[in-house]
């Protein structure tokens, strides 16, 4: 697994190897990821407590999950919201297994957008998460270098030291990269 794999719309994702998934968690088998990633979400959640308040939204895609939900964001949401907020197909990091959108826990969830506030129990994840591996991928202030907007939910496990390192210098995977 190359946790470092950079997939946007400039680089496409083709598998270089097998994909070693497993369910994020025993309540949410139906949401996959990478066995790494997996081992390293379940120790954030376990130091926060975190499966509580915090729930999964969307894990690993195959190809065809992602072209169903693109085409369905054109046609509910339009051109200009769904190329903010959805990746082309083939162009996801989703794709990858190393790559969730996470939400805080209520009734109502929006599956594109997940409410992941930058406060409470989510602000906690978000400063754990390098310590673990993870980065906020797409942050605010760097739409033109990702190609996506500020999802303040969505995070690429990217592993240690890479994802402390960039926390730290305020990177980006593709400046990180380059």
């Amino acid at each position: 697994m190359n946790s470092l794999i950079l997939v946007n719309s400039q680089h496409a994702y083709s598998p270089d190897s097998k994909q070693d998934l497993i369910p994020v968690h025993d309540d949410y088998s139906d949401i996959l990821l990478e066995r790494e990633a997996v081992c390293a979400l379940s120790r954030i959640m376990e130091q926060l407590g975190g499966w509580e308040f915090i729930v999964p939204v969307s894990g690993w895609r195959s190809l065809e999950e992602q072209l169903e939900i693109y085409a369905k964001s054109l046609q509910e949401n339009g051109p200009e919201f769904t190329a903010k907020f959805v990746a082309m197909p083939g162009h996801s990091e989703h794709q990858t297994g190393l790559a969730i959108d996470l939400g805080l826990r209520q009734p109502d969830i929006d599956f594109i957008r997940p409410a992941f506030p930058y406060e409470g129990i989510c602000q906690k994840f978000r400063e754990l998460a390098p310590a673990f591996g993870f980065i906020e991928r797409y942050p605010a202030g760097k739409e033109h270098i990702t190609g996506i907007a500020h999802e303040p939910w969505h995070f690429r496990y990217v592993g240690m030291p890479h994802s402390e390192i960039m926390t730290f210098k305020g990177l980006t995977l593709e400046e990180y990269l380059a």
